[in-house]
């Protein structure tokens, strides 16, 4: 990371007047989401917020009940699996810049966002949180978000380190996974965000690692994140994950924040003090941390007059959740051309599905904030017909297994009267639902456990939709064989049942305030659909690595014997076919790839291939493609996926317009993590350049030939 010497002298200053006890107040909570100042010096302390999709509402130092005030209100932001979905990287700036731009409105300056763990399976409850199965794709999105958030005098504090892919005995699971596997898919995006985002902090992760929790590894937090990576901002733990002052304190963990109010008893509070008197902790290791937090200070401009004041629930933030809803859509399926539906032959809709009229905002974990509006799909729908349609709305499922025949009744009755019916259905991750999720874990009603939700503390039991929604979708086809599918959702979910015979399928996310416009919006056509798949959706369970290879959840260990094939590399490399294909999206109009050229140029401690092609808008209408490039290695020293993502570019045409794509790739994009001589190595051979619009439809392919090798 670049030092800003101009502030290391005042750093050194500060140092050296303060106490004891002054350090360590700096050093823990002294609030739930706050450290201690020292005002003699004009030091304030630091005040951090969840979370990813907007800044959480305001809490006492000492209680989990909010205040309640009405000042708290905030812009709900699309999730990061949404924001991924865009496969843009400029909105990925956007959503950081209003993430940002908000938590200075509320006088924060810490936000505890983006989450960047790999999604290894299915069934992982924050997955909605994480971005994708792929790290190329997280690195790409995540960078750009960093730099938004923090160009407000706001830092991040980029999560989990390392290895958090799953909630089930999150605060104590061992993850036994290789070397290769770490720095190819889990390691690569926090890399990124310290090299390339010049993120200002990190948060440790619950789990353990190597037989040692997270925040107390010197191997994770010195020798690979601040040695090698070149790290020099603030390490925070997750709340209550340290549990030992020694081991933590010299592992390299600078701040400790935990969820109970006994402050001064925390691993680095009054324990701190008596470890540093009795000569169990150097001072100097205190003063290292005061370093790393005086330097994110002066970052941050908390010593300046000049700092930037941010905004909240400002008219130009809720714009740019609207536009990133909108590119976060993606269209599965449009057979027969079902979608977009024409407004003006349509009299009588009928919308069927709870998720319809559902509000996500204030649930999730720490995802939860308080959104100063939500506009639900139901909402969008009847704000964008106006009154010369009439929306009829009907539950269609239900946790209530006592109503469920009725209420699908209803539903069918209303879907028989309409000229088109829209279903909207998914998982949820509301406080309600996670309630009923833990009533229904310990239940002996077997089939009272189908309550799959997206939440922080669980993961999901299968990938079944909950409330038996598999047989409304049947029903709904049966009265209208044109019924559009919609599935909300921050993971994949089993859509076997119905995908066959829906004509239309649609993927959403929980995307944000302005999620049910942007779903009108394209529903009618008047947005065109260009999201992209961040995850494979698969046919069944079995057929994800994490559970036909390796582990989930384990027990006090979990295996990740699938090593590096995750997500669309296993699919691809097995022969395993998915229900949707990681990358895949479809649009309302169509495109041509032709002409490719690569480029190759092999310097002394590199290689720069230029791939360039032609992407041309055949259809009748403006749209956006994700032209995306892949890798293959034909032989290589050992076992790599068919194809690797090295390449990406969303393009934006008019109809019958032709544009020139260039995307380069260097020497990182062709190596692999060699264990045997702990580098990465690039072996000289030939490689396939692939390019498609998703991992499963690959339209052109150049092959070339290196003739250096590389290690690096």
């Amino acid at each position: 990371m670049k030092k800003e010497n101009n502030f290391d002298n005042k750093i050194e200053e500060i140092i050296k007047c303060l106490t004891l006890e002054e350090k360590i107040g700096m050093i823990h909570g002294a609030g739930l989401f706050r450290t201690e100042g020292v005002k003699r010096l004009g030091i304030k302390p630091l005040k951090m917020s969840d979370g990813p999709m907007g800044v959480r509402n305001e809490f006492p130092d000492n209680s989990w009940v909010p205040y309640g005030y009405s000042d708290d209100y905030v812009s709900y932001l699309p999730c990061n699996t949404a924001l991924a979905s865009t496969w843009n990287r400029e909105l990925a700036y956007k959503e950081g810049y209003v993430l940002g731009n908000e938590a200075r409105g509320r006088g924060k300056d810490i936000i505890l966002a983006p989450g960047i763990n790999i999604i290894r399976s299915p069934l992982g409850g924050r997955n909605f949180e994480y971005m994708s199965e792929d790290p190329y794709l997280t690195k790409e999105m995540a960078v750009p978000y960093i730099k938004g958030v923090q160009e407000n005098d706001v830092a991040v504090c980029v999560k989990h380190f390392a290895v958090n892919n799953q909630e089930t005995e999150r605060l104590n699971v061992d993850v036994v996974v290789s070397d290769r596997a770490l720095r190819e898919i889990y390691f690569l995006a926090f890399e990124a965000a310290v090299k390339e985002g010049n993120a200002y902090s990190i948060m440790t992760a619950y789990n353990k690692i190597w037989d040692q929790y997270c925040a107390h590894n010197p191997k994770l937090l010195q020798e690979i994140l601040r040695d090698e990576w070149g790290f020099d901002g603030v390490v925070i733990s997750d709340w209550s994950g340290i549990h030992d002052t020694k081991e933590a304190a010299e592992a390299g963990m600078d701040i400790e924040m935990s969820v109970t109010y006994n402050f001064d008893e925390y691993f680095f509070a009054n324990p701190m003090i008596h470890a540093v008197e009795k000569g169990i902790v150097k001072e100097e290791v205190i003063d290292d941390k005061i370093r790393n937090i005086l330097r994110l200070m002066y970052r941050i401009n908390m010593f300046s007059e000049n700092r930037k004041k941010g905004a909240y629930n400002s008219y130009e933030n809720r714009e740019k959740t609207l536009e990133i809803a909108r590119e976060s859509i993606i269209l599965l399926k449009n057979e027969e051309n079902v979608l977009p539906l024409k407004e003006k032959e349509i009299k009588t809709i009928a919308v069927i599905g709870e998720n319809a009229d559902i509000r996500h905002s204030a649930g999730g974990g720490s995802a939860e904030i308080k959104a100063l509006y939500e506009i639900t799909p139901l909402l969008g729908l009847k704000m964008k017909l106006g009154g010369n349609t009439e929306v009829k709305y009907a539950k269609g499922y239900t946790h209530n297994e006592e109503e469920r025949e009725e209420v699908l009744k209803e539903a069918i009755d209303i879907a028989k009267k309409s000229d088109a019916v829209i279903f909207v259905g998914g998982l949820k991750h509301t406080k309600e639902d996670f309630e009923l999720y833990q009533n229904a874990l310990e239940s002996t009603k077997k089939e009272e456990q189908l309550i799959n939700i997206d939440s922080e503390g669980n993961d999901k039991t299968d990938m079944s939709l909950p409330y038996k929604q598999d047989e409304v979708i049947k029903e709904l086809l049966k009265v209208n064989e044109n019924t559009v599918v919609v599935i909300s959702t921050g993971s994949p979910v089993d859509m076997s049942s119905f995908a066959d015979n829906a004509k239309a399928i649609i993927q959403t996310s929980y995307n944000g305030m302005e999620g049910g416009t942007a779903l009108a919006e394209v529903i009618f056509g008047d947005v065109n659909p260009s999201g992209k798949l961040p995850v494979t959706i698969p046919v069944k369970l079995e057929d994800s690595p994490a559970h036909c290879l390796g582990e989930f959840p384990g027990k006090e260990k979990v295996r990740y014997d699938e090593d590096i094939f995750v997500g669309y590399r296993y699919f691809s490399t097995y022969d395993v076919e998915p229900l949707f294909a990681f990358g895949h999206g479809l649009s309302y109009t169509t495109f041509k790839y032709n002409d490719l050229k690569v480029e190759v140029n092999e310097l002394e401690d590199d290689v720069n291939i230029k791939v360039s092609l032609k992407l041309t808008n055949t259809g009748e209408v403006s749209g956006s493609e994700v032209v995306q490039v892949y890798i293959n290695d034909e032989k290589s020293s050992v076992k790599r996926p068919n194809i690797e993502l090295k390449g990406f570019e969303k393009i934006h045409l008019e109809p019958k317009e032709t544009k020139i794509v260039n995307i380069n790739l260097n020497k990182n994009d062709f190596a692999f993590y060699n264990e045997d001589k702990n580098a990465w190595t690039l072996e000289s051979g030939k490689f396939n350049i692939l390019v498609g619009s998703s991992s499963d439809n690959i339209l052109l392919k150049e092959s070339i030939n290196l003739e250096k090798d590389y290690k690096f």
